[in-house]
């Protein structure tokens, strides 16, 4: 039986070393390495290990019990955790490692929502029982208290108390034990299929460094995990990740969820040249891939993350969008071009980082999830491409909307060109992006022309007028256009569009969009009156603060502009003993428009690439026209 298994954790719970414990103890590996020393098997990067954190999820594999366990180790740190979310879409379990000396943090908190987002089962190992300070039954509770009351201690196997508990989870298993008593094969069996059902959180404790309680957590693992892969399905996976080997070849890394894949398939127009199975750095080929396995492919050019393949459905990974952009720095002297390049290429194996180029200041810039991604992204385009680069000060990515419908007006008609189209633009709920919809009937437009228009939509990003920010969570509604049966082209309705979005966007009233933190801030009672202070001052919202451990917690959301930096201020007023959380939670309007569209000084009338105006035809010669006059030179009524 195959099984995949994530480890995840919040920074320096331990998750890394527990891994290294799990391939150790099953002689997946030789000697045990230790995240201190610089030689954990799966933080075998450069960057990694002289940082001490975990950056790139990694894979091993390792059997147990006559199963197969495929081991993924993802990164803890904020700022990648766009590269933990994706890895979440192919797990069959997830491990979550608490401390049992700072029990349930910030990010753990993160993590356990994508879990019951992606609707993946857990199990919890609570660490550092050997540390002073620990508290196992603290940390056990917190856990019930705040994820789910189904947290249940299987440390000491099935004792009376566990049974009991695990009879209060489901009706059958109280009446089986008031009628017939306890009978360990029949309840490992449905504490299985609760596991499975995420009714039932089994948890356990031991010390991942020196190896306490790592034997008895494997037995467990093995026992009340399972999986029922098809092998004999039609074949399916799931892209999750793509990297490149040190020769440069293009590696796409996918579960295989049914079937099995071969070299030489057929994946839609592209070849699987070769199959490997990693085990860190190393691997080994393969002539196939059966349901239930990871693999690495080549071939695969035009693989992305998240891409779904042969009878896989479509999978939309709800993914953080990074709320910062840096500008990169580099030497002149080194082509433009060539520099692009290479972040394209990162740009493959890290989407969320989309690269764009700006023309006119001749400039890259890409998105980040904070400061600690661009000094690894610097030291990565050294060690890849020996480029040395530098970043801008990150500036906040705003984005723009409406916040009333309003219809927008777009023709397009030079010389032997025709196009008309009449949209209209709604606001769309708060993280729906751009959405399209027609509402004219084909006999006014044929299908064919309504079918290129809502490519059009899609095709670029639209920028809206107060800051030449993209444009977001707005429904694009077509309501009416016309073509010519001799002079109308492709282009001629992306030009129509594009000018009716903003001509739309002329007459709106739109609103400024801004990032936001959720964080989760635990400090001493005697500072939460400074907290507070501080949060009202960044424009934050919050919870009452809430009592935890002799700690007080605070809860709530923040724009980025304000909270971006304040774990340094946390840090400096604490003493070190205050902690802070943040997660990426969306788009609000923004605190303070005036001062950013000031700031932006962004002129319409100069964007030349998102013109507002539209052209039209006399005596045989196209001529424009402004946005304010659009509508009584239009010929659709």
């Amino acid at each position: 039986m195959n099984k995949v298994l994530g480890i995840l954790a919040h920074v320096d719970a331990g998750k890394t070393t527990l891994s290294e414990q799990l391939l150790y103890r099953t002689q997946s590996i030789r000697t045990l390495g230790r995240v201190d020393h610089r030689d954990a098997f799966l933080d075998h990067n450069r960057l990694e290990r002289e940082r001490g954190i975990t950056i790139f999820s990694d894979q091993a594999h390792f059997s147990y019990g006559g199963n197969c366990y495929f081991l993924v180790d993802t990164p803890g740190h904020v700022d990648f955790s766009a590269e933990m979310e994706r890895v979440l879409g192919v797990l069959d379990f997830a491990i979550v490692v608490v401390s049992c000396v700072e029990g349930v943090q910030g990010h753990t908190e993160t993590i356990w929502q994508l879990l019951e987002r992606y609707r993946v089962p857990a199990l919890f190992f609570l660490n550092k029982t050997d540390r002073e300070g620990a508290d196992p039954e603290r940390v056990q509770r917190e856990l019930q208290a705040k994820f789910s009351p189904a947290v249940c201690d299987f440390t000491a196997g099935f004792t009376e108390p566990l049974v009991e508990r695990l009879a209060e989870l489901d009706d059958n298993l109280l009446e089986r034990y008031l009628g017939a008593g306890f009978d360990e094969a029949a309840w490992l069996e449905a504490a299985r299929e609760l596991v499975h059902e995420r009714r039932l959180f089994p948890c356990f404790c031991g010390a991942a460094l020196s190896g306490d309680g790592i034997d008895a957590f494997l037995q467990w693992l093995d026992k009340l995990t399972h999986t029922g892969y098809n092998a004999g399905a039609p074949f399916a996976a799931r892209v999750y990740q793509v990297r490149h080997d040190a020769r440069g070849d293009r590696l796409a890394l996918l579960k295989v969820t049914s079937g099995t894949l071969r070299v030489k398939d057929a994946v839609g127009a592209e070849k699987i040249n070769e199959i490997r199975m990693y085990n860190g750095t190393k691997y080994v080929p393969a002539q196939q891939s059966c349901a239930g396995e990871l693999c690495a492919v080549t071939g695969l050019a035009s693989a992305r993350p998240g891409d779904a393949l042969g009878a896989e459905p479509p999978w939309s990974s709800p993914c953080p969008t990074p709320p910062l952009m840096a500008r990169v720095e580099f030497d002149r002297a080194l082509p433009a071009r060539t520099v692009l390049r290479q972040f394209c290429l990162l740009e493959e194996e890290e989407p969320a980082l989309a690269v764009e180029w700006q023309e006119e200041l001749q400039e890259i810039r890409v998105r980040i999830m904070g400061e600690i991604q661009l000094e690894v992204l610097r030291e990565l385009v050294r060690d890849r491409f020996g480029t040395e680069v530098s970043f801008g000060s990150p500036e906040i990515l705003y984005q723009e909307t409406v916040a009333a419908p309003v219809i927008g007006y777009g023709h397009y008609e030079p010389l032997r060109h025709y196009a008309e189209v009449h949209l209209r633009l709604e606001p769309g709920a708060r993280g729906s992006g751009i959405t399209f919809r027609s509402e004219c009937p084909t006999d006014l437009l044929a299908l064919n022309w309504q079918r290129l228009i809502e490519t059009h939509v899609f095709e670029r990003v639209h920028r809206g007028v107060l800051t030449g920010s993209p444009l977001t969570d707005v429904a694009v509604v077509l309501l009416t256009g016309r073509a010519h049966d001799k002079h109308t082209e492709g282009g001629d309705f992306r030009q129509a569009v594009y000018r009716a979005i903003r001509q739309g966007l002329e007459q709106a009233e739109s609103l400024l969009l801004e990032p936001y933190y959720a964080f989760v801030i635990s400090v001493d009672t005697t500072l939460v009156g400074r907290v507070l202070a501080d949060l009202q001052r960044m424009s934050g919202r919050f919870e009452p603060p809430e009592l935890e451990c002799g700690r007080a917690v605070i809860r709530g959301r923040a724009p980025v502009a304000t909270m971006m930096s304040y774990g340094r201020d946390l840090a400096a007023f604490s003493r070190g003993r205050g902690s802070i959380s943040l997660r990426v939670d969306g788009y609000e309007p923004c605190h303070n428009p005036d001062d950013v569209i000031a700031r932006r000084a962004y002129d319409r009338t100069r964007d030349l690439a998102n013109p507002s105006d539209s052209v039209f035809c006399s005596h045989g010669a196209g001529f424009p026209v402004p946005w304010y006059e659009v509508e009584r030179y239009l010929h659709c009524k």
